[in-house]
């Protein structure tokens, strides 16, 4: 298959690397155009305000994989390379291995999925990986789960366009329980600002943030309370895997406002 891959922690993730090498050395056509560092949390941004650079990299993948770093954000890295780095679109796009979980409402922050997402967005089908640790360093079980699903997928493609959100337990691959797909769950976080004062004598604030719980979503999807969340699964050491859309429609929602009554006299 073809395959583009992107990230949020930048071109020298060992992440994207473990990622891209397991993939290539598997016989699949790789291209990585990935942030040229960090960019976390980033959301689905997209830089309109200056230009995009874009530059070729070389020695640090599998000697198949063509690889670019773009001082953009993750969403203008698959952007750029759907739109002007890549001859033809690829079959998927994936992105990460990403060092930490992207699990319930943490994926309305992540760039590692709003990657994958900006590929649904241009109408192909993706890919987000996370591992769910910021420490642990071995990144080969989820590759090689990737490979397992993109081999899958190659055999049965997604039966609709969709954006499976992969989240994968830091354990030994021997440790891993099984494989569940899950819907999204909800973790909330207290957010503290820490004040602090530059050598200038000049304020700033750095922003830290604590899980405090898991909690059930309160709203809608009844039709899914019998399908385990993300959140709760991979603490069972399961892989858990998310279908998600980027239509934002809240269905329940229109049926429960289809009351409402405007006068304009």
């Amino acid at each position: 298959m073809k395959l583009l891959i992107s990230n949020d922690d930048g071109i020298s993730a060992l992440g994207i690397r473990t990622l891209a090498n397991c993939l290539a050395e598997a016989g699949h056509d790789v291209s990585v155009v990935c942030p040229d560092r960090e960019r976390s949390a980033t959301g689905h941004g997209l830089t309109l305000h200056q230009p995009i650079r874009a530059e070729i990299v070389e020695g640090i993948f599998h000697p198949a994989v063509k690889a670019w770093a773009c001082d953009g954000t993750p969403s203008d890295c698959v952007k750029l390379a759907l739109w002007a780095l890549l001859d033809t679109p690829p079959d998927l796009v994936l992105s990460g291995i990403n060092q930490g979980a992207n699990l319930g409402t943490e994926i309305l922050y992540s760039g590692t999925v709003s990657a994958a997402m900006e590929g649904l967005i241009e109408g192909i089908p993706s890919i987000a990986l996370s591992l769910i640790s910021h420490t642990s360093k071995d990144f080969q079980p989820a590759a090689k789960f990737a490979k397992i699903l993109v081999d899958q997928l190659a055999q049965r493609p997604l039966p609709d366009l969709m954006l499976l959100n992969v989240n994968i337990p830091a354990v030994r691959w021997e440790e891993i329980a099984g494989v569940t797909l899950t819907r999204q769950g909800v973790r909330r976080y207290i957010d503290v600002f820490d004040k602090r004062v530059d050598p200038r004598g000049k304020t700033y604030y750095w922003l830290t943030g604590e899980v405090i719980e898991d909690v059930e979503p309160s709203t809608g999807l009844n039709l899914l309370q019998n399908v385990p969340l993300d959140v709760h699964i991979v603490r069972k050491n399961y892989i858990s895997i998310t279908p998600l859309q980027y239509n934002l429609t809240y269905a329940d929602g229109l049926d429960k406002l289809s009351d409402w009554e405007f006068n304009f006299s």
